[in-house]
């Protein structure tokens, strides 16, 4: 198994929702992040404000691996401009505690 994790802005939940759920994935957390981009600038009334922090959304599933390749390749297509990043990591043992099962049963 496999936790894949995704940083997208705000407006690319959605792509990312039809992507996991192109995969029968249905399981996910979503977190809102603040993304430090030293040099990001924005205007608010005319005034040019120097915003170190810019709202993200953190995308976490785990999946099997034998889908990760098809989901990477279906969430670059779906996230606009190339925006985001993606991150895909090793998962050792998951362990569901209010059933007891472990493995693929709990997620």
């Amino acid at each position: 198994m496999k936790i894949v994790t995704a940083l997208v802005r705000p407006h690319g939940l959605d792509a990312v929702r039809r992507a996991l759920e192109r995969h029968a994935v249905l399981g996910m957390t979503i977190t809102e992040v603040g993304a430090h981009e030293p040099g990001h600038v924005e205007v608010h009334k005319g005034a040019r404000i120097e915003v170190d922090l810019v709202p993200r959304l953190r995308v976490e599933t785990v999946v099997d691996d034998d889908i990760v390749e098809r989901l990477l390749d279906q969430l670059v297509t779906n996230l606009d401009g190339g925006d985001g990043q993606i991150w895909v990591r090793q998962v050792d043992l998951v362990l569901r505690v209010r059933t007891g099962e472990m493995g693929q049963d709990a997620v």
